[in-house]
């Protein structure tokens, strides 16, 4: 690898423009140490930074990029709509066709509203909630992050985890008191919120499988009981399928665990990368939203046709064959790391689900946010280093998920596991007891 010459010129000069030289806190390679990259292109599995690195890409965007970057196709249909125009600011009939198009994938979304991230399909998502019910509480779980809104922001995970900073200044008290926090995978910490006195929660939000603390799969029978829980309450089950939302199937993780929630939010892997998200469910709930009723949430650019064309694009091109291909790549994938760790003792747990992985460096399973904590962040950084040298380019924090794409092939997992044997190595030299 070339010395990162132009990137630590180029963060030089982003630090005295952008707070801490970067748009989103999760790019900072705070936790992993030393300046962040700076990319210069990106194509299929790979991307190169502004020194000419190439690297295997494991970041994907921070996941919506399912058929990798830049797709010949995708940059064809964007360009032909761009000539057509960019954004008009009135309806286009890509908006419904693409809302047709999720609402044939994901049943439960029979309304749909188009925005233009995940945090403003969460935020919007449970504004309707309380207006449904007339309750003002949320349930979200230590470790779950559903973007920067201000309720969601206590025990976040993602960057805010990254960044040891899972509470925020900012945030008023009588807000972040209707957020009442629960524990992933554990049902009782859920059943004893709703014994109260008084019927004041909304809504349960959750990752269905959670990916902001890294990888954790929901236990047999976790997300079905939240299903029983808000039925039997009166609340609003949402399920936050920001990241699992046509990654884990093309109906999502509500359609492989068999959960129906009442709303659903999803993100940019809907316009593959574009900026866009949207948030939906049942007809009655939708129908509170302004236009049609009185729950107001507006987007000046939501819907824009760009976006909506790399949706039809993408979402166009969910086979079971590109899920299966998935779904044993990642398995060789987090196979590979854990030989790699054995072969140098290094304790490691692999979550896995689909074409989603975290290595955690820790002898105890990750089951929610807490075990998740128990990892060795420092291994991770040695980790990381060491698989930057060889080329391959990991989220830089160890509460993230890797993602493949359709782009990434057998040889790009061999190289990759080639790098973890020799990363391990020096994890171990540097981290041995």
């Amino acid at each position: 690898m070339k010395k990162p010459v132009r990137s630590h010129t180029l963060f030089e000069r982003a630090v005295t423009v952008l707070p801490g030289g970067v748009d989103s806190p999760v790019r900072a390679f705070t936790a992993v140490g030393g300046a962040p990259l700076f990319m210069r292109r990106g194509r299929g599995a790979t991307i190169e930074d502004v020194d000419g690195n190439r690297f295997i890409d494991y970041v994907m965007s921070w996941g919506p990029l399912l058929h990798g970057h830049a797709p010949s196709g995708l940059i064809r249909a964007l360009g032909a709509a761009a000539r057509r125009g960019t954004s008009f600011g009135a309806p286009s009939p890509l908006e419904h066709e693409l809302g047709e198009r999720v609402r044939a994938l994901v049943p439960s979304m029979e309304r749909v509203r188009f925005v233009s991230s995940g945090t403003e399909a969460a935020m919007s998502a449970i504004r309707v909630a309380r207006a449904a019910t007339g309750r003002d509480r949320v349930v979200k779980f230590e470790g779950c992050y559903h973007g920067h809104a201000d309720a969601f922001l206590a025990k976040a995970g993602s960057g805010a985890t990254t960044l040891g900073v899972p509470t925020s200044p900012g945030v008023a008290k009588p807000v972040a008191a209707d957020t009442l926090l629960a524990r992933y995978n554990d049902l009782a910490s859920v059943e004893a919120l709703f014994d109260t006195p008084q019927q004041t929660i909304a809504a349960i939000i959750v990752e269905p499988i959670a990916g902001n603390m890294g990888v954790v799969a929901p236990a047999d029978g976790f997300l079905q009981g939240l299903r029983t829980l808000a039925t039997r309450h009166g609340a609003l089950l949402v399920f936050d399928e920001v990241i699992s939302g046509f990654r884990a199937s093309a109906g999502g993780a509500q359609a492989i665990f068999g959960v129906t929630p009442d709303l659903t939010c999803l993100g940019k892997i809907i316009g593959g990368g574009l900026p866009v998200g949207a948030y939906g469910g049942r007809a009655d709930l939708m129908n509170l939203v302004a236009p049609a009723g009185p729950v107001y949430q507006a987007g000046t650019l939501s819907g824009n046709p760009l976006a909506m064309t790399a949706g039809l694009w993408a979402l166009g091109r969910l086979t079971p064959k590109l899920y299966k291909d998935l779904a044993r790549r990642g398995s060789m994938l987090a196979a590979g790391f854990a030989d790699a760790a054995r072969a140098a003792r290094v304790p490691l747990q692999v979550n896995a689900f689909g074409s989603v992985l975290t290595p955690f460096f820790t002898a105890s399973p990750v089951r929610d946010y807490d075990s998740a904590l128990k990892a060795d962040a420092d291994a991770y950084a040695t980790f990381f280093r060491g698989m930057l040298t060889r080329g391959v380019y990991p989220p830089p924090s160890q509460f993230e998920a890797w993602f493949l794409s359709a782009a990434h092939t057998d040889r790009h997992i061999g190289q990759t596991i080639d790098a973890a044997r020799a990363a391990m190595k020096e994890v171990s030299r540097v981290h041995r007891a």
